[in-house]
């Protein structure tokens, strides 16, 4: 059986990883020169949010070829053959490093075998491609057949998200300090998405938390797949430190699109580095990014 690895880009609870023997690869973050989430380094979701409500200043780092090198060196003998299903090279450079660290792998061990998929996609968009592999895995379906369903599928899986607090956006590099001021005064709330080159964009701009909140399941209804029923089954929502928020757009899901199926989980501290403790995040199977 080969052996599916994904790094911590998706957001998927350390518990569900081992529950189903997938590998992850650690993406740093670092606080004043010391890296206080990443490999054998864990930070609960309460006390990162918590440091930045404080005021901390985190960053991350992506993996490097040596760190990508090591990590399948010390744990080759795992398997025989290895999936990599990695955070978008839009968002960070991990996945060419990993091609990197893999080609040096495995002129080493010639009779191993490893795939690296770049999901174009984050947190539980590139999570839910790692739940439908495990899926794909369990059922006996090859490596290369599972890695090439990902490949053919992966511009299916939606990402959604939104936040309350565009100072989050701006201490993340991800909006101007003048579009989070304006935005702030007149009560925007911005609807991301991750578009098919793995690149965040903001196509629609809302007013009022509940009415962002509320549009995720709006975008589901527009989007959702009717081509994949057999694999349309899950929703997968994430937050950063709203549990409450989550909730609500779970309970929205439910009653209005009947979907029973959920994984719950926290955006971990390397993404929310970027977006802070508001964000809501939810991931579908859909016909189209937007």
């Amino acid at each position: 059986m080969y052996k599916i690895i994904t790094d911590n880009g998706s957001d998927l609870p350390k518990e569900w990883l081992q529950e189903n023997n997938v590998g992850c690869i650690y993406l740093s973050t670092i606080l004043d020169g010391k890296v206080i989430n990443g490999k054998d380094v864990e930070m609960s979701a309460a006390e990162f949010y918590g440091m930045l409500s404080e005021g901390a200043k985190p960053s991350t780092s992506q993996v490097n070829p040596e760190q990508a090198r090591e990590y399948f060196e010390e744990h080759i003998d795992e398997a025989d053959e290895f999936l990599y299903l990695g955070i978008a090279s839009g968002l960070s450079g991990t996945v060419g490093s990993v091609k990197n660290g893999v080609s040096e792998v495995l002129e080493n061990h010639p009779d191993k075998k490893i795939i690296v998929v770049d999901t174009q996609s984050a947190s539980l968009g590139q999570g839910h491609m790692v739940w439908h592999a495990v899926r794909m895995r369990n059922e006996g379906k090859s490596l290369e057949e599972t890695a090439q369903w990902v490949e053919d599928n992966k511009l299916h899986f939606l990402l959604a998200f939104t936040v309350d607090n565009l100072f989050d956006l701006w201490r993340g590099g991800r909006v101007s300090k003048a579009s989070a001021v304006i935005g702030t005064l007149a009560s925007v709330k911005p609807y991301l998405i991750i578009d098919d080159n793995g690149k965040l964009v903001v196509p629609k701009k809302l007013r009022g938390r509940k009415k962002s909140l509320a549009y995720l399941v709006e975008a589901m209804q527009e989007h959702k797949a009717t081509a994949y029923p057999e694999n349309n089954d899950m929703v997968m929502i994430c937050h950063g430190n709203v549990p409450e928020d989550a909730e609500y757009v779970k309970e929205l899901v439910e009653k209005e699109l009947g979907y029973k199926n959920f994984l719950m989980s926290n955006v971990g501290p390397m993404i929310g580095t970027h977006t802070g403790a508001s964000l809501v995040v939810i991931s579908f199977m859909g016909d189209k990014r937007y």
